[in-house]
């Protein structure tokens, strides 16, 4: 195009010249698109990682006193095949745990999920074939939730008082509209009410008797109004202590006496020593775990609960502290924090850089569309219902250098044209449309090749979907600057240049300079370039078969996903059979003394100590948890949680800490499995996890011990488990041709004996925030390995005979928790690889892959499918080689 076309263009009419040439719609325009960007940021809403919600709908069915396999056998075989019909299930994941079935139906993307949950109640309700002591099933659809932070409250004084300060830190966040909160660490009250076996026998009396006795007065009961005055009848007395349940009347006697609850029960209130316990350091701890659900802002909720617990420790006692810990807002807020640094550092450079090549007017100009485009991104993504969140913002970060191209391109060709005696507004005008094409066609290019991101599936696919978004529509808004916005200003900046102000002659000196340097040291270097070009060329290839040779010989690995390091480490123990609660805890110190010791030997190593925080668990597990847990007492259980200092201020990874805090922990010898993990971000799924399937569960669990056996020979290895966890002994009874005549069923028998090893619920009752429970049984010491053999039921016709005497005892060993996929049995062996060694990372999944699993499966005639991040980085190249042709082709056409 010469001077004369694009002059003739300049004067043609159009949007673009008909912008440059008013005196105010430009201006409008860059007024509406910064307010506009403005009152979208007030109403963004943020969060760590976009939300990935699956849609489930969950069926439960609890049976008190059943073991895993009765529970696999006559609930989940019955019920799953049923529901494996339902319309629209992507995939069914079936758990029979102790006294629990649980059924998730996990349903194709966009599913009526109103529908379904419809669809699966029709389906339970039409199955009459469950076991009559299981309580009747529950459906529920999944709701998203996403943790925001811990309040953790911990002091030298009792936990009851640090219950109430907790219910009331919990009143005053529910008052500032922060209202998923869930408080741990506090048990339900239970008034436990232990009846020896002899005085049933005794008084001719049953468990069930008691309790009947105990639900009928322990609630007072509405007896209407009197008449037409203000009065209202009610009856009975509140029975909420040890003490007045005790007075309770069982019976009355022959001699006009009553026989009292006291009089043949013990009575005792547990709370505080049983359930899950917290303690930081050795005080006494209470966790409010603040979270958010889909439509929640983390930032704007971290905000909240950080004032609100301020003004709460305003009110503390002395030595009692309220710590706020896990906190992911911060992870954003950072993010955010280097948008605006590399924000302001852009505008700077721009500044600098287009003040010396071109005038100080069209430097401003030019970079004032970093600004504008931003702003006009964030009203965008508020429109198309996106968030900020740690991939959005990294998108946005990344757009930066590519968001000021485009006005720097229409900037410097519309001064370029004005240096050829254009006048200012023709020069804005034919830069505008002249560089239209090349530039149009330059974004939607850039477009395309991030749009090829969006043909990755799977989760890792839909946590950066947010990427091609905001990258195109950032984009977008960068053209609306550079041809609706900067045209017009830049004819008032080449009008001022053209005046030659004195602001404007350090640009003058540099490009003297630099038309010197163009003409006496570029060409005569660019000139040799072409003379000599075949050697040149020849270099080029040479560096880049260099290049890639590095990846073949192994000096640059290949690794799917860098997973970044969080500032959280966690440890969990279980304790062998025997053990009490206080040999749980007693573990917990062991591990609370090595950690200050290596906390203070990194201290003095590296200049600072790297544990902000710890909090212990007793009667539970942290993060990840144990396979085993559901089979274990729950007080040989204990956890870890740690919180470091953040990742980019210490020189040593989690690993390393891990395995000198490891290294450093004397073993109890009660204990069975202490395994220690650190905490990542990312897509989710383990570095190691391999599904098994086969015929049967005890070949699954053979084929798990030896798989994890052949990985435990890597160092870097670690947190080896599986989802096949052993189970208590289970003993079977069965009917005797005795029992079966003097009257005995089987189910009578097992409702007796249920109503003695797990105790009945008498009473359920509220106390402040809480549910307590009245709970009568048979008292802990009665009941030993022996029970079974010394026991006595009472006979339908009157006196008493022995259990061993009426029933066979056969002892087996279970399984604490049977999962099935799609109706067939499953176990899973989950682990983790240290990343500090990539070498040696990438060594196990290649030995895994290539010598472990195969042999494996010849040796147990077993199936295995590699999950976790093996399985994400498989559907990930095959995406990516699909998104890569169409980004090509794309481009190319």
């Amino acid at each position: 195009m010469d001077i004369k076309d694009l002059r003739q263009g300049a004067n043609a009419g159009g949007i673009l010249a008909y912008l440059v040439r008013h005196r105010t719609a430009a201006n409008l325009l860059l007024i509406l698109m910064i307010v506009a960007g403005l009152a979208a940021g007030t109403r963004l809403r943020t969060q760590f990682f976009p939300d990935i919600v699956v849609e489930r709908v969950t069926v439960r069915v609890a049976w008190s006193g059943a073991g895993p396999q009765d529970i696999d056998d006559a609930v989940i075989a019955i019920l799953e095949p049923q529901l494996l019909a339902v319309e629209g299930v992507a995939e069914v994941t079936s758990v029979a745990r102790e006294n629990l079935a649980t059924i998730a139906l996990e349903f194709e993307p966009g599913w009526d999920m109103q529908r379904a949950v419809d669809e699966a109640k029709s389906v339970v309700d039409g199955v009459t074939t469950l076991p009559d002591d299981a309580e009747e099933p529950t459906i529920r659809r999944g709701a998203f939730r996403d943790r925001v932070t811990d309040l953790v409250i911990a002091g030298p004084v009792g936990v009851d008082q640090l219950t109430r300060l907790a219910d009331e830190l919990k009143s005053r966040l529910f008052r500032a509209g922060v209202t998923r909160i869930t408080l741990r660490g506090v048990a339900e009250p239970v008034i436990r009410v232990s009846v020896p076996e002899a005085n049933l026998h005794r008084h001719e009396l049953s468990l069930r008797d008691l309790a009947n006795a105990i639900a009928a007065e322990s609630a007072l009961d509405p007896a209407g109004d009197l008449g037409s005055s203000a009065t209202r009848v009610r009856t009975g007395t509140e029975r909420r202590d040890a003490g007045t349940v005790g007075d309770i009347a069982v019976r009355a006697l022959p001699d006009g006496g009553k026989l009292f609850v006291r009089d043949v029960a013990t009575i005792e209130t547990e709370g505080v020593e049983r359930g899950t316990a917290y303690y930081h350091g050795d005080d006494p701890a209470v966790v409010l775990r603040v979270e958010r659900g889909a439509d929640g802002d983390t930032i704007r909720l971290q905000a909240a609960v950080q004032r609100i617990a301020e003004e709460m420790r305003q009110t503390l006692p002395d030595g009692v502290t309220i710590t706020l810990t896990q906190t992911r807002a911060e992870a954003v807020s950072d993010r955010l924090n280097i948008l605006l640094r590399n924000g302001g550092t852009g505008l700077a450079l721009v500044l600098v850089f287009l003040f010396l090549f071109l005038s100080a007017r069209t430097a401003f100009w030019v970079a004032a569309g970093i600004p504008t485009a931003m702003a006009a991104t964030i009203a965008l993504m508020w429109v198309f219902g996106l968030t900020l969140n740690m991939v959005s913002l990294f998108a946005l970060i990344l757009c930066l250098g590519i968001v000021v191209d485009d006005a720097i391109v229409i900037g410097e060709h519309a001064d370029h044209l004005a240096r050829q005696g254009f006048k200012p507004a023709d020069a804005a005008a034919a830069a505008a449309r002249r560089m239209a094409a090349p530039v149009f066609s330059a974004s939607v290019t850039t477009v395309i090749a991030f749009a090829a991101l969006a043909a990755v599936g799977g989760r890792f696919g839909t946590l950066i979907l947010d990427i091609p978004f905001t990258v195109g529509v950032m984009l977008i808004a960068s053209l609306m600057e550079s041809f609706f916005i900067l045209p017009a200003h830049m004819r008032h900046a080449l009008a001022a240049q053209n005046r030659s102000p004195w602001y404007d002659a350090p640009s003058r000196v540099f490009n003297r300079g630099f038309v010197w340097f163009r003409e006496r040291v570029f060409r005569p270097a660019m000139a040799y370039v072409i003379a000599g070009r075949y050697p040149v060329l020849g270099a080029a290839a040479m560096l880049l078969l260099l290049s890639v040779s590095l990846f073949f010989d192994g000096t640059v690995r290949w690794r799917f996903f860098n997973a970044p390091e969080r500032a959280v480490v966690s440890a969990n123990i279980a304790m062998l059979p025997g053990a009490t609660r206080a040999d749980t805890r007693a573990m917990l110190d062991e591990m609370q003394r090595a950690l200050e010791v290596v906390d203070g030997r990194y201290a003095e190593e590296y200049g600072r100590a790297p544990v902000l925080f710890s909090l212990a668990t007793v009667g539970g597990t942290t993060g990840r948890g144990l396979a085993s847990a559901d089979s274990k007492d729950r007080d040989l259980l204990g956890g870890f949680s740690v919180e470091l200092i953040d990742p980019d201020l210490r020189p040593y990874s989690s690993f390393a800490f891990i395995g000198d805090w490891q290294s450093e922990i004397v073993h109890h010898p009660l204990l069975e499995t202490l395994a220690l993990r650190g905490h990542r971000s990312g897509p989710g799924g383990d570095a190691i996890d391999v599904e098994l399937t086969g015929p049967d569960i005890e070949t699954l669990k053979a084929a798990a011990e030896a798989l994890k056996s052949d990985l435990t020979r890597f160092a870097v290895v670690s947190a080896l488990e599986d989802t096949l966890a052993y189970d208590k002994t289970e003993l079977v009874l069965t009917l005797k041709p005795l029992g079966e005549a003097l009257g005995f069923t089987t189910d009578a028998v097992g409702r007796e004996l249920r109503d003695r090893l797990e105790g009945i619920e008498a009473a359920e009752f509220a106390v402040g925030a809480r549910t307590a429970e009245i709970r009568v049984g048979a008292p802990e010491d009665e009941l030993t390995a022996a029970y079974l053999y010394q026991t006595r039921l009472a006979t339908p016709g009157g006196g008493t005979v022995p259990l061993s005497e009426i029933v066979d005892i056969e002892t087996r060993l279970g399984f604490s928790a049977i999962r099935r996929e799609d109706g067939l049995p499953v176990v899973n062996v989950t682990g983790d690889i240290a990343e500090d060694d990539p070498v040696a990372a990438a060594a196990v999944t290649r030995v895994l892959a290539e010598s472990i699993l195969p042999d494996l499966a010849a040796r147990f005639d077993v199936g295995y499918r590699l999950g976790g991040l093996a399985e994400q980085e498989s559907q990930f190249l095959s995406d990516a080689v699909l998104g890569s042709s169409l980004c090509l082709i794309g481009i190319y056409l």
